[in-house]
């Protein structure tokens, strides 16, 4: 069995308590929608059936509010919650850094990177340069690290993959999305490239404001994408293809397939003794999350 330690709670991220129910196979909806998600209620009531990943198990937690962990280990059937995040170590196979507050991932992170323990970290992996050095300089020691949106593994980008070439030469793509360019750009940018085949970003460049983003990214294969992020939009994440053949549009919109599959990639990473997913193509987004932050307070392109 593979011990499974999660840290972290965020405003508006409630990725402790479903992805904690979604390994174990347990959850309490009440307190899930008590505590202000009943979204994440409703879709472990809809796939109740299918909880639990086979081999693994959260057996820790640690937030900064006592109560917080208290309310996600009732939820989801974890047996040890620690006064300190670093009390783990020595206790857990791997780990859930569950924050999608970039700024706070590296010291977060690094007590574990440090004790050898494979770590998986919520988007995005950061938000500065600085800090994806770091990483990248954790990797290249040989540590293990994995960093990624679930869009990545959405039966949506899964549908879009199986449909691309039907379309012909993709010249353009157009995502849509809501909130913030630093926290959800990501979700955007990590189903774009994967549709792509995981191109390499040439330039990225914002025009947007705020709290209404439009980043344009042109890839080495030549496609132009633009991103646009609102934060106070209804509706869903889009992705629309434009084909020299034809032209499709994609809302993703299936959470728990997304989430499910993601962890299990990571499960069976840990099975595996090595990151499935490639460190490389992490940090191209995250570069190009960074340059979208930089190009914004800039004013100019950046290419690089």
């Amino acid at each position: 069995m593979i011990k499974i330690g999660m840290i972290g709670m965020s405003p508006g991220n409630a990725h402790p308590y479903s992805w904690s129910a979604i390994i174990n196979g347990k959850y309490n909806g009440e307190e899930i929608a008590k505590i202000g998600y009943p979204a994440v209620t409703d879709y472990l009531d809809a796939h109740r059936e299918e909880l639990g990943i086979e081999g693994s198990r959260v057996t820790h937690v640690w937030c900064q509010d006592r109560a917080i962990s208290e309310s996600i280990a009732e939820s989801s059937g974890i047996d040890h919650v620690v006064d300190r995040m670093e009390d783990m170590i020595g206790e857990i196979d791997a780990l859930i850094l569950g924050r999608d507050d970039p700024e706070n991932h590296w010291a977060m992170a690094k007590p574990f990177i440090d004790a050898d323990i494979p770590i998986f970290i919520d988007k995005p992996l950061a938000s500065s340069a600085e800090d994806l050095a770091s990483f990248q300089a954790e990797v290249d020691a040989g540590k293990w690290i994995m960093s990624c949106s679930s869009m990545r593994y959405g039966v949506e980008t899964a549908q879009a993959l199986k449909e691309i070439d039907e379309l012909g030469k993709i010249e353009m793509v157009v995502a849509v999305g809501k909130k913030d360019w630093t926290k959800y750009g990501v979700h955007m940018l990590e189903a774009v490239v994967t549709i792509l085949g995981d191109p390499t970003p040439v330039s990225v460049e914002s025009f947007g404001e705020d709290r209404k983003s439009i980043v344009k990214i042109v890839f080495d294969t030549g496609v132009v994408a633009t991103l646009h992020l609102v934060m106070d939009i209804s509706g869903t994440f889009q992705v629309s293809l434009f084909g020299q053949k034809d032209f499709r549009r994609y809302e993703m919109k299936d959470s728990y397939s997304m989430f499910r599959n993601n962890l299990e990639v990571f499960v069976d990473s840990l099975k595996a003794g090595k990151p499935l997913l490639e460190f490389d193509k992490t940090h191209a987004i995250v570069k190009s999350i960074i340059a979208g932050i930089e190009s914004q307070e800039s004013g100019q392109k950046i290419v690089f």
